[in-house]
């Protein structure tokens, strides 16, 4: 991966601030809590022209209580593996310690490119701190202050001028690129399917709920497909959510939501489904955005025949109930049993967001459909509904039926059209909007 920078360093030293400030985000967590950041977030930078990926990292640690500590560290040995350029960031209010050394020693080791930023650089008292920090060996320090953005203008200038050439061939638009974003509760098995997809531990998984706190884009194009996958936070009730840091995990988790086109709920099949998997799946539903049900750790389940299968079927669509058309997948992370045909389908549900119906097509089968079952009349007065169409480049599929009385059409009716509309044209997984305007 060409023209990646990595931002490492000891806990609480800036770092997750600086990646904010550098890709002018919020979308790292930020939180005085040492070990906030556990994946790797990747996110872009523009400056004077140029364009490169940058990866947030968390804070590498040794001998600590942290039941995280070796996943976080392998997490920044990837990054740093991937890298073509590291900022090795420390902090300037408590000079070096022994961790600093340590992480030099890797970097050193690395013969990748380092720039080392000494940040907290928050007054001019400050500066003069920053020549202790040339015994790490790893040449001059650029003070910086990730909180007010001094100094970053000048290390981005050092950045850019270390920067490998870009081939032409590698200009794209990353913002036309397809978003799948994977939802569910915690231990539901989200950052283990996103491993599975890619083929290497991207994302650090435990037994322990709330392992995942950002939410992380990961580019996946192989076997012919080219979209993002956004691992996200398990979304808990609101009760439930006591500290800071996972409070902004589920809003970015639902900020996730809100980006995407089509999510892929993960349901437990241990547990079945339960309340707060429909309140996901409401959320889902009120963005109007692509569904496929996953049904993980079908592997754990005992009784696998076709019966039980679907009965868990017709509980889920039961729930989700009035929309049902959408696809249900059992599936297990562990054993990779289907998970292809998940990103298949998805792949399938976003061209479903994105079909055109040709008018002439959409009124032949419609307008028969209507007469064998007319708007019911109301207080003597007979609805007649004359034309249909699709609106285009509307963000779900969108279709206008027009008649003379468009007040009388009630909820009922309009999901007898829609019914009628998925019977004939594949809509699956995408909802609908069906409005009736006067003609």
């Amino acid at each position: 991966m060409g023209q990646m920078i990595a931002i490492v360093g000891r806990p609480n030293v800036g770092k997750s601030t600086l990646f904010n400030r550098l890709t002018q985000s919020r979308t790292a967590i930020v939180d005085e809590t040492a070990g906030t950041t556990r994946d790797r977030q990747y996110g872009r930078v523009d400056w004077n022209g140029k364009e490169f990926s940058i990866v947030d990292t968390g804070g590498w640690v040794v001998n600590s209580d942290d039941v995280f500590e070796s996943e976080i560290n392998k997490q920044v040995e990837l990054a740093i593996e991937q890298a073509d350029e590291i900022l090795f960031v420390v902090d300037a209010m408590n000079g070096v310690t022994d961790l600093d050394d340590h992480v030099a020693e890797i970097l050193r080791k690395s013969r990748k490119p380092v720039i080392l930023v000494a940040n907290k650089v928050d007054s001019n008292d400050w500066l003069y701190n920053v020549a202790e920090f040339y015994s790490l060996g790893l040449g001059a320090p650029y003070p910086v202050s990730a909180v007010s953005g001094f100094g970053t203008g000048d290390l981005l200038d050092e950045v850019v001028r270390k920067l490998p050439e870009k081939p032409a061939d590698e200009e794209e638009q990353l913002d036309d690129i397809p978003k799948f974003a994977i939802v569910g509760r915690p231990n539901a098995g989200k950052s283990s399917i996103i491993n599975a997809f890619i083929g290497e531990d991207r994302h650090i998984v435990t037994d322990i709920a709330g392992t995942t706190r950002d939410s992380i884009y990961t580019r996946y194009n192989k076997f012919g497909f080219d979209f993002y996958l956004v691992d996200t936070a398990g979304i808990r009730k609101k009760n439930k959510v006591q500290e800071d840091i996972e409070y902004y995990s589920v809003i970015r988790s639902i900020r996730s939501i809100e980006a995407s086109d089509v999510c892929i709920l993960m349901i437990d099949a241990t547990r079945g489904i339960e309340a707060q998997d429909v309140s996901i799946f409401s959320l889902i539903q009120r963005n109007r955005k692509g569904l496929v049900v996953c049904v993980n750790k079908w592997d754990l389940v005992t009784d696998k025949s076709p019966q039980a299968i679907r009965h868990f079927e017709d509980t889920i669509r039961e729930r989700f109930a009035p929309f049902t058309d959408f696809p249900i997948l059992f599936t297990s992370a562990l054993t990779k049993q289907r998970i292809y045909k998940v990103l298949e389908t998805a792949v399938e549900v976003y061209g479903n967001r994105r079909r055109a119906v040709p008018t002439s097509q959409l009124n032949t089968v419609m307008l028969e459909a209507i007469a064998a079952y007319p708007p019911p009349a109301n207080k003597g007065k007979y609805v007649k509904i004359k034309y249909v169409t699709m609106l285009k480049g509307a963000q779900i599929p969108t279709f206008i039926f027009f008649c003379n009385l468009p007040q009388w059409v009630k909820e009922p009716y309009r999901r007898y059209l829609e019914n009628k509309i998925r019977e004939h044209w594949d809509f699956s997984g995408t909802p609908i909007n069906v409005y009736m305007r006067e003609k």
